[in-house]
């Protein structure tokens, strides 16, 4: 009863859209360029007789729709160019389109009166807890998306390892699978470990958006703690962007993106990337008990020696782009490849001399976007399918030990049993958003997202156990409605609702398991002035345990068929506030308060082994966790040359289960747990970073500028366990110990930014530092970067 009201009150959603989509208001399309034929970014366009303006995007292109026919006068400004005006008239119906070539201003370039936003910032201003890491600025680095991620305030990327290491995102305390990752608003959850966020290299994005807590319908998810979405933006239309570095531990990164779009609208996109590291750095192993080892080498440092990983990623598409008909029409396929040596199991006691990992990406996708099919209505859908594979080899018939010498034995397999099993999960995603402005300030919209997971296993030892092998099916469905009401600078608000629908065969007599949710949520922002903004917002959200925790990944990871949904309330309040101090000094401050109060939290525990396999996990719900904390960032910058910020987290996970499970009965048992309101364990909860940099221009030659800059990144100590087992002031309680990091970063760029050279320094003081328990990441390193861009859109 409850899906069908909720599927009527989508009904009648759509046949609004549709209806006032016949309404006749005009609309305006354009772009702004430089003298020099470059496309400016962030321009202001204002009516002069109308509220309604807009910001130019990367490509200078501009929108403004639901407009009454009339006659208007169009302004442009932007700092460091002289302003433009031209005057047009409307008709109803009509989509007029009228293009700016400005030219620059030297006055306005030692000014800071900023006149436009860049697309970051502007999604930084909306009424949801986001934040937006302006991509672009980070392009002469050598960074992934991960590492961008790690410098925003809230969120803590761990990492087990070096290049192509297990990852996991905390994200104001949720982690793991509670976050969902997306690419142009395209979900990930099928992408496979070939194409991951840290292996995709950071110029591959436009901008990362990071939403914490409440996540907007839009994007189709059912996600409990946030989302990741990677924008990867139409920047250019005729370009290269080349760039290649090498580091330490033999380390290798190599990127290119470029385009070519015709006149006629006929365009090929490229994007491939590559990795490879060797990852032979130090380990200090004095903490680590190697019965089998010398005393003299148990508290020596020894190099890693089976830890290689290299991947290879190539993203094609091709279509038409700029048509009355469609925005982007391209169909496209993402090919890739990666490799993976496994030296250590969830914790380093157990060493692995030849386990190893293969996968691959095979997905074909066809994309489609248009805004103002009809006025004011936008239309958008995706879809692909990965047919890629994965496979765990462990086939050798050998222990090791971090001595690297191996010791022969009888039986197959470095972990219990070994294995060689090529398994396919065949993934498929459809999505489609279909949005419709109903008045100058009003928009509803519609989204639906579906993927299917059909897990097939070929155990290339064994084959005659295939037939003993369970299917593995599960369809979900993401259904939303939206409602949002804007008025520029003063408030905005947005309300939306989410059906789930999860279906599962988790059993060989193929019975489904159904099982449905349904969740709704609100964001308000109001400006108290254009600077200052307070926002709110809620979500009752639902989020299904996904595949591999019902199933596990036939590696680390088992499964668990009788986890049950969970089901959050999350709250956010925040507020912006962004001030000058005599025209050249900026400040900007951001501050969130943030509650979560989770039940059926379901969270990731180690489970001891014996043997090889000393260590894997394993998914578990817990009857409730609560959620509080805060976090904020400060930036200052002075004119256009030196920038610097810090941002601070604190964030307190109480575990709510009174009573602990006995599954010997399978009933709770009667005593108060031991555990019973305390931190849940090996989540970091006080952590925070800084950052200064410091431009020149025209070092050495006009059109040449210098940029040196600098990060710091810390996180408090924090216990494996639970903080009530053991004594907390023991040497023996298990933790994971202060870190502290410092890198260095030199930038210089040539003929205005067509040949750019870096260099990087990473952990400058040699620190061990860890992320994940006993499990330490590289030490010093150094990174040397050379990138070439052309522009001749």
């Amino acid at each position: 009863m409850q899906f069908r009201k909720f599927l009527l009150m989508g009904a009648l959603c759509t046949l609004a859209i549709f209806t006032k989509a016949q309404e006749k208001t005009a609309s305006l399309i354009g772009q702004v360029k430089s003298r020099g034929g470059e496309a400016v970014s962030a321009a202001t366009i204002r009516l002069q007789n109308a509220t309604n303006g807009a910001v130019t995007d990367q490509n200078g292109n501009f929108k403004i729709q639901n407009l009454k026919p009339g006659s208007y006068t169009v302004h442009v400004n932007v700092i460091g160019f002289t302003a433009q005006k031209k005057s047009v008239t409307l008709a109803a119906g009509q989509r007029l389109s009228i293009n700016f070539v400005i030219e620059e201003s030297t006055e306005q370039m030692e000014t800071v009166n900023v006149l436009g936003r860049t697309k970051a910032q502007e999604v930084n201003r909306q009424a949801f807890n986001v934040t937006a890491v302006d991509a672009t600025k980070l392009y002469n680095t050598t960074l992934d998306i991960s590492g961008a991620l790690d410098r925003v305030a809230g969120v803590r990327v761990r990492e087990s390892g070096g290049v192509g290491s297990n990852f996991n995102v905390s994200l104001n305390g949720f982690s793991g699978r509670h976050i969902r990752y997306f690419i142009d608003g395209i979900p990930m959850d099928n992408f496979g470990s070939s194409f991951q966020i840290n292996n995709i290299p950071i110029n591959v994005a436009e901008r990362v958006e990071v939403y914490k807590g409440v996540v907007p319908m839009w994007l189709g998810s059912d996600a409990l703690g946030g989302a990741v979405n990677i924008v990867t933006g139409n920047r250019h239309r005729n370009y290269v962007d080349a760039s290649y570095s090498y580091g330490s531990f033999n380390t290798h990164r190599t990127v290119l993106n470029t385009a070519a779009t015709s006149k006629t609208g006929l365009t090929l996109q490229i994007s491939a990337f590559q990795n490879y590291s060797d990852n032979n750095y130090k380990t200090n192993l004095r903490t680590l008990l190697q019965n089998n080892m010398e005393p003299d080498k148990r508290a020596a440092s020894v190099k890693r020696f089976h830890d290689v990983y290299h991947n290879e990623t190539l993203i094609a598409n091709a279509g038409v782009v700029g048509k009355s008909w469609a925005d982007n029409l391209l169909l496209g396929i993402t090919l890739g490849q990666n490799y993976k040596e496994m030296q250590t199991a969830a914790r380093p006691e157990a060493v692995y001399g030849q386990l190893h990992r293969r996968g691959n990406i095979v997905m074909p996708s066809l994309k489609y976007k248009k805004a103002d099919l009809l006025p004011g209505l936008d239309v958008t859908i995706n879809a692909n399918y990965n047919l890629g594979y994965e496979t765990t080899i462990d086939t050798a018939r050998a222990d090791y030990d971090w001595d690297g010498i191996r010791d022969p034995k009888v039986s197959m397999g470095e972990r219990d049993g070994g294995g060689h099993i090529e398994y396919r999960n065949n993934n498929g995603l459809a999505t489609a958003m279909v949005s419709y402005k109903l008045s100058e300030h009003q928009a509803v919209a519609v989204n639906n997202v579906f993927s299917t997971f059909n897990r097939k296993q070929d155990n290339l030892l064994f084959p005659d156990l295939n037939a003993q092998n369970v299917p593995k099916r599960m369809d979900k469905n993401v259904l939303g409605f939206g409602y949002s009401y804007d008025i520029a600078n003063k408030w905005s608000l947005n309300l939306f609702g989410k059906y789930i629908l999860l279906k599962s065969v988790v059993n060989s007599t193929n019975n489904k398991n159904t099982d449905h949710k349904l969740g709704y949520g609100t964001a308000l922002a109001y400006y108290i002035n254009p600077d200052l903004q307070i926002r709110g917002s809620y979500e009752l959200t639902n989020r299904m345990p996904e595949a591999n925790e019902i199933f596990g990944n036939l590696e680390n990871e088992e499964g668990n068929p009788l986890l049950r949904p969970e089901k959050s309330d999350n709250l956010n309040l925040g507020l912006i506030y962004g001030f000058k101090v005599n025209e050249v000094n900026r400040f900007s401050i951001t501050a969130n308060a943030i509650y979560r109060h989770s039940k059926d939290f379901i969270w990731s525990r180690i489970v001891g082994g014996t043997g090889p396999r000393r260590d894997y996990t394993t998914s578990d719900n817990r009857d409730g966790v609560r959620t509080t904390g805060f976090d904020g960032e400060i930036r200052y910058s002075y004119k256009n040359w030196l920038s610097a910020g810090a941002t601070v987290t604190y964030q307190k996970l109480l575990n709510l289960q009174k009573h602990d499970f006995n599954p010997n009965t399978g009933a709770y048992y009667p005593e108060e747990s031991l555990v019973y309101l305390d931190q849940m364990p090996n989540i970091p909860y006080l952590f925070g970073n800084a950052d200064v940099s410091a431009s020149f221009r025209n070092m050495f030659a006009k059109g040449n500028n210098l940029t040196v800059g600098y990060n710091l990144l810390y996180v408090n100590r924090f216990w494996l366990d639970w903080p009530s087992f053991g004594n907390p002031t023991s040497e023996d309680k298990l933790s994971t110990p202060v870190q502290l990091t410092h890198d260095l970063n030199f930038v210089y760029s040539m003929k205005n930014g067509r040949y750019n050279v870096s260099l990087e320094v990473r952990n400058i003081a040699d620190k061990a530092v860890f992320d994940n328990f006993a499990l330490q990441k590289p030490g010093r390193g150094f990174y040397l970067n050379f990138r070439y861009f052309i522009n001749k859109s």
